[in-house]
């Protein structure tokens, strides 16, 4: 049975890794995306318009506590010149219902701490960062490593981005800490974007890509960046990656139970 009555997923429902088996898997998902602005923005839109959250039990769910200014519409396109001043969640949700009506989207309208993460990072199927600071990933990574939850990470600044996968259903692959030994010589140096600057269609691409490993890892299509931190220099137009292994002593992923394996991808996926 076409799992979009309307028809409006067939590109999705025609490709053999996606099928209509996948395709019920992205609406029925729970995805929690932290951050909407210039990541978030297009992850939300992408994943909207893929139809997530579409058909019980799946939910759509945007969480920030800021409120759009002129200055994010430079790269930040979820949001518009008359939503200024509005709380970008609600923004958010109003342009991803503008692409799919029938979608299930919550926002959370306040910055989520340990306790907050700790209650609803079990619920979710996926949880994409799209924040802007060390503290949040870290604070992210933590609670979807002990709920077994996976994660993609994204990150840009000035012309670089950056974005990797963590899946802790599998025991053989590394957290956002594992990179990042010291949290607290991290944390509080961060660069933002009003202080350095960002070109646009960079933090755009990371942001869509979060949503291509998204949408794979929900319907288990292809390979995910699980154990690769991928590099983008806008400047050369050239994409790097980097091999990341376990760290041994790990605070956060070394003594994790091996929860469950990866879902089997399709044939011919």
């Amino acid at each position: 049975m076409d799992p979009s009555p309307d028809n409006r997923h067939a590109r999705h429902l025609t490709l053999p890794q996606v099928g209509a088996a996948g395709q019920r898997a992205i609406e029925t998902s729970r995805v929690l995306i932290v951050g909407l602005g210039g990541l978030g923005s297009p992850a939300a839109l992408y994943l909207a318009g893929a139809g997530v959250g579409r058909r019980e039990p799946g939910r759509l769910v945007l969480a920030d506590f800021d409120v759009v200014e002129l200055s994010n519409l430079q790269r930040q396109i979820a949001h518009t010149t008359g939503r200024a001043g509005q709380l970008k969640t609600h923004s958010a949700r109003e342009a991803c219902l503008a692409i799919d009506p029938d979608l299930a989207i919550d926002t959370v309208d306040h910055g989520l701490d340990e306790e907050d993460l700790a209650e609803r990072v079990p619920d979710m199927d996926l949880v994409l960062d799209c924040s802007d600071n060390f503290a949040t990933r870290f604070a992210i990574n933590a609670a979807c490593v002990r709920a077994g939850v996976p994660l993609v990470i994204g990150a840009a600044i000035r012309f670089d981005g950056q974005i990797m996968t963590v899946d802790p259903r599998c025991a053989d692959t590394p957290c956002y800490r594992c990179l990042y030994e010291d949290a607290e010589g991290s944390t509080g140096q961060d660069d933002t974007c009003a202080q350095a600057g960002i070109l646009g269609p960079v933090v755009g691409l990371v942001g869509c890509l979060q949503a291509l490993e998204a949408l794979k890892l929900l319907c288990g299509a292809g390979t995910s960046l699980a154990g690769r931190l991928m590099l983008i220099d806008g400047l050369s137009t050239s994409v790097n990656e980097i091999v990341v292994a376990p760290r041994p002593g790990c605070r956060v992923c070394a003594t994790r139970p091996a929860l469950y394996r990866a879902p089997e991808r399709p044939d011919g996926a």
